[in-house]
């Protein structure tokens, strides 16, 4: 008979509870958060830095060379009272508005064009974008000369028709100052916004439409019902851009009028920079500059109200 030799059977060892930075390393949001990190110091250090160091000058007298002392709202006082800057927010305003709406209609106009058939559409797509990548200074250089009061092209061709008989001073008058400059940023904003509103389009299944077409949808009628309630958040999203890009327009008025004449296309970017750099008072030309942040923000909140409603229109709800 034999006999079973038994064994204590070995305790286990208790598990060990982890600890936090061994539970923060093994959630997944944190590694996305730590992935973040990287691209998060780099916004701070040329977005957030630079954005809050021009609050803080706004509320100092700081010129170029001399550090300033804190005054409150001394420089934004004396922009109440400063007949320059209040016409450099009406031109700022004119400007956006109009280019901002010119840019959206034809780029929609274009886009709804280059979403058909057509031979050579390639071609046609990549001539479109090329106000858009030509540098603006270039652009800018080449309008100065169409816009030329002796050598326009646009004077003598007008000229040769016999629709005039003196050059039109483009540059010279206030208000064709300001329409002139309205023209070249809607020349080079239009791409941006076609092609924006063309990668839209090619995301609207055909089969929408033509179960409209059977239906007898007129070609308003599918765009009023089919198209545009597709495409709006891109236009929310693309026409956000657009108004803050053409809001805080620089390079081209400089290089194509630095503001005159008399200061009829001074925008409030171009005041800003003409006062704090070339005038040396860095406090009141960071004053302009932190005066456009509440219409930046108004251009945001338009947008983000434009999304919540696309939303409402898809029964999503906004919690």
């Amino acid at each position: 008979m034999t006999t079973v030799q038994s064994f204590d059977a070995k305790p286990r060892p208790a598990m060990r509870e982890p600890t936090r930075w061994e539970r923060l390393r093994s959630n997944r949001d944190w590694l996305g958060f730590w992935f973040m990190v990287p691209s998060m110091g780099l916004l701070t250090l040329f977005l957030a830095y630079p954005l809050f160091l021009g609050v803080w000058l706004s509320f100092t007298d700081t010129k170029i060379g001399r550090a300033g002392k804190f005054i409150g709202l001394e420089n934004y006082e004396w922009l109440l009272d400063d007949k320059v800057f209040w016409l450099s927010v009406t031109n700022t305003m004119l400007y956006t508005v109009v280019a901002s709406a010119a840019k959206f209609a034809i780029g929609l106009y274009l886009a709804l064009l280059l979403n058909k058939h057509m031979p050579f559409k390639a071609i046609i797509r990549a001539i479109v974008l090329i106000p858009f990548i030509v540098p603006t200074v270039l652009s800018a250089i080449a309008f100065w000369w169409i816009y030329d009061s002796q050598f326009s092209i646009i004077s003598w061709m007008l000229r040769k028709m016999g629709w005039i008989t003196v050059n039109i001073n483009f540059l010279g008058d206030p208000w064709n100052a300001r329409w002139s400059t309205i023209f070249a940023n809607v020349w080079r904003g239009i791409p941006f916004v076609a092609i924006t509103l063309l990668a839209g389009l090619q995301t609207v299944s055909p089969s929408l439409y033509e179960a409209a077409t059977l239906d007898g949808a007129s070609g308003w009628q599918r765009f009023r019902y089919i198209t545009y309630p597709i495409l709006t958040p891109i236009i929310a999203v693309v026409m956000t851009f657009s108004v803050l890009f053409t809001f805080t327009d620089f390079q081209l008025i400089w290089a194509l009028t630095r503001g005159g004449p008399v200061n009829a296309t001074h925008l409030m970017a171009t005041l800003s920079y003409q006062r704090a750099i070339l005038g040396g008072n860095m406090g009141e030309g960071a004053a302009i500059a932190t005066a456009m942040i509440p219409f930046l923000m108004f251009a945001v909140l338009v947008s983000w109200f434009g999304l919540q409603r696309r939303k409402w229109q898809q029964g999503v709800g906004n919690d």
